[in-house]
């Protein structure tokens, strides 16, 4: 497949499209000023061969462009692929059109979104000769499976002016997220070193390991359940060991024996005493109890009266002891005893309140003496009350600890009851257990591990046997060594350009797995990363993909015969240039072996590759650059020449 035509067609539906025209199986040059659109040149052949996340600037061409269209031959018929102006980031509409070698650009009004993204790509994979098949990953790996197709294709055919200069990457948007995998994983197909046939058979390759991995998971489950049988059946016989449903259990049983003791453990029984009413003794002992409390507290209250009377009679008859040793000291008096109690007897005069008599005194003493004796009588008395006070309240605390010892050992034959009762119920509990794992484990086991064994045996030799059959493929054996081929005419082109590293290089190949330029030299491996300047990086990148297409082509390969380049020369001028043929301090003798090796390599190709640049540079001294031109957008008579007419700006 080539490019034959480029079309954009206006917004407003004007009938005539702004069309860029191609030659096939040459070398093609769009040359001219910045900033007339030759960078979006290879956007717009990238969105149309089926892109839906566009990359095409917002001004002029978005808001003048309505549709955008590609004129593609393949050997025997043409085909026209359109798409309409993106709405938003991205979009899978398109339209395409299949005719002989007179088919053209359509018109504007016949631009109808009538198909899908995913349809275009199919017809143009089938075109191209892509086989119909579906990659699919490793098992691990966490990418998806993919169908085979232009959209893979493409990354080897185009290089913007940031590609073709990074130092890290080699192909068209490699360093997207997933593409490199993608370019990685398809590479080796686009090359012939594999095939649908290979991609299926590492397809039943993983079907066969996911099967291996699910016997192998099953065939472990049952296992597993089987030991957890084991392992709760010797619970269970340790637990019925320790009620005594079972005299002696081995310390490793095997499973039939284990089967065989559980069984004996379900029909066991255990001599277990009934339980006893107790309730009425507890009863009678509580009354009892209850009865004795009342006895101790009223014996202490009638202590602690009679205790209570002790100290009031000993606060009593010392009060009359005192006052009778007062009153007795009436009788040191003599003579004096007769004197007239109503005069003082220092002053002789009456008294207010006459004293009492002697007489009277003495008689109240002898009254007091009388009482005193009484008082004393008495106490023997309330001395042998409270010994017998105390005697009954010992006699109560006595009967209190007897009947504290009988309801200890009252709870205690209840709490032997109680553990009678608890084990009863556990040995229910525990037969109840193994009766439930002897149901559980009476399903054919030992066949289901035997059956499943067999067929993890049998998965197993399934894929030993597509193992052989991908080793024998060897996928990535020929991957490399066509890649050697490919190297072969890199190591040339390399020397040719003088590129950096190339006068000394053994080879300078293309990494597979880093997807980048690697100089073998005698002293090492040198990747382009390690190389300096952008005029290598870029010369690397060319080299590269001129052997890849060529090889390519050799070998009839199902990859679209075209090759676009945009800015192979930015190395040589500065970084903001409006026209390269005005900077004469350039070096134009490696521009223009630049230049020369792309005319070569499409002469050698014989027709069967096309090659096409967009670049600033114009070699006017040169006829074969300027018969290679096919657009030099440089003003005419003052008039800018552009991929967007100046009319359309109007």
């Amino acid at each position: 497949m080539q490019l034959l035509a480029l079309a954009l067609y206006h917004r407003d539906g004007r009938p005539t499209p702004r069309v860029v025209k191609f030659r096939p199986g040459a070398l093609n040059i769009l040359t001219g000023e910045s900033e007339t659109g030759k960078s979006e040149i290879l956007d717009i052949v990238d969105y149309c061969l089926g892109r839906t996340t566009h990359t095409l600037p917002d001004e002029p061409i978005d808001q003048t462009v309505g549709w955008y269209a590609l004129l593609v031959a393949f050997r025997d018929s043409r085909m026209v692929l359109a798409r309409p102006r993106p709405a938003g980031a991205s979009t899978t509409q398109a339209m395409f059109r299949t005719g002989d070698d007179t088919l053209d650009l359509p018109p504007a009004d016949q631009l109808i979104a009538t198909s899908s993204v995913a349809a275009l790509r199919a017809e143009v994979s089938a075109r191209l000769g892509i086989e119909d098949f579906r990659f699919q990953p490793p098992p691990g790996a966490v990418r998806p499976a993919f169908n085979v197709s232009i959209a893979q294709a493409t990354l080897l055919c185009l290089q913007n002016q940031n590609e073709i200069a990074d130092k890290k990457a080699l192909f068209h948007r490699q360093t997207e997220n997933g593409m490199a995998q993608a370019i990685k994983d398809t590479l080796p197909y686009f090359l012939g070193a594999a095939g649908p046939q290979q991609a299926l058979n590492r397809h039943h390759f993983n079907e066969a390991q996911r099967a291996q991995r699910a016997a192998q998971r099953k065939l472990d489950d049952a296992h597993r359940r089987r030991e957890a049988v084991d392992a709760d059946g010797v619970a269970l016989l340790r637990l019925a060991q320790s009620e005594g449903l079972l005299s002696e259990v081995p310390q490793t049983p095997a499973p039939e024996e284990i089967r065989r003791l559980l069984e004996h453990a379900l029909t066991a029984t255990v001599a277990v005493v009934g339980p006893t009413d107790l309730t009425d003794r507890r009863h009678q002992l509580s009354e009892e109890r209850r009865a004795l409390r009342e006895q101790l507290q009223a014996a202490d209250q009638s202590l602690a009266l009679v205790d209570r009377w002790q100290k009031q009679g000993e606060a009593f008859t010392g009060e009359l002891h005192l006052q009778l040793g007062r009153l007795r000291s009436i009788n040191l008096l003599g003579p004096e005893r007769d004197h007239d109690n109503t005069v003082c007897p220092m002053c002789t005069r009456p008294l207010e309140h006459p004293d009492a008599p002697a007489a009277e005194i003495l008689a109240l003493t002898e009254q007091l003496a009388d009482e005193l004796h009484q008082a004393q009588t008495v106490q023997p008395i309330r001395d042998e009350h409270r010994r017998s006070l105390q005697t009954e309240r010992a006699a109560v605390i006595e009967q209190l600890r007897v009947n504290g010892v009988q309801l200890r050992e009252l709870n205690a034959s209840d709490e032997r009851m109680r553990s009678l009762q608890d084990q009863q119920v556990r040995i229910a509990r525990i037969q109840g257990r193994i009766d439930q794992a002897l149901t559980t484990s009476s399903g054919p086991l030992s066949g289901d591990i035997a059956t499943l064994r067999n067929n993890l045996a049998v998965a197993r030799e399934n894929v030993a046997a597509l193992q052989a059959m991908i080793d024998e493929d060897d996928v990535a054996a020929e991957t490399e060594r066509r890649l050697t081929d490919v190297a072969a005419d890199m190591t040339v082109w390399a020397k040719r350009l003088n590129l950096g590293q190339a006068a000394a290089a053994d080879e300078v190949t293309v990494s597979l797995s880093q997807l980048n330029v690697v100089v073998r030299r005698p002293q090492g491996r040198l990747p382009l990363n390690r190389i300096g300047s952008a005029k290598n990086w870029i010369g690397y990148h060319m080299v590269a993909h001129l052997a890849l297409h060529t090889y390519l082509r050799r070998h009839h390969r199902p990859v679209p015969a075209f090759l676009m380049l945009d800015q192979p020369t930015q190395a040589f001028f500065p970084a903001k240039i409006k026209d390269a043929t005005t900077v004469r301090d350039a070096d134009w003798d490696t521009v223009t072996a630049y230049f020369e090796l792309l005319r070569d390599v499409a002469e050698l190709n014989e027709g069967a590759l096309q090659i096409i640049v967009c670049d600033h540079a114009n070699l006017t001294d040169h006829p074969w650059f300027q018969d290679s031109i096919v657009e030099n957008w440089r003003p005419i008579d003052g008039r800018r020449q552009a991929l967007i007419p100046t009319d359309w700006l109007d």
